[in-house]
């Protein structure tokens, strides 16, 4: 049986092998950017025969910097890059049994690029839909 812990720390581990991207695999109280944060979001249970096939979806929210700084959005365009070594993407997909937690997973797309408030300071950010099949 997969462990969600375990699982939120693969997750965080393999997107922190992109450069200069700190991770956090819970939510921090105060959030330093650029930080990417692992987040589950709906687990679907009884895929196969037997619930033999969990499926967990997890948002990676990745907050670059202010939002009023351009470089920001230009770091924020490379972390949105399906390839290259800044993308969100290769990054989570570089393990993808999460040491042995998942049979699989997919980054499946880029919900939201914009900006979020986080104690009255406005930041870029986009959130990544990740999906783990255990």
């Amino acid at each position: 049986m997969a462990d969600i812990t375990a699982m939120r720390q693969a997750l965080a581990a393999n997107l922190g092998t992109v450069s200069g991207l700190r991770t956090s695999p819970e939510i921090p109280d105060n959030p330093t950017p650029p930080i990417g944060i692992i987040n589950l979001d709906t687990i679907d249970y009884d895929g196969a025969f037997n619930g033999g096939l969990t499926t967990y979806n997890f948002v990676v929210t990745v907050i670059v910097g202010r939002a009023a700084e351009r470089t920001m959005q230009r770091k924020l365009d490379g972390y949105c890059q399906p390839t290259g070594s800044q993308s969100v993407k290769v990054a989570i997909e570089s393990e993808r049994t999460l040491g042995g937690e998942a049979y699989d997973l997919r980054v499946e797309r880029s919900n939201v690029v914009g900006s979020i408030t986080i104690n009255d300071q406005i930041y870029l950010a986009a959130e990544f839909t990740v999906t783990v099949f255990a």
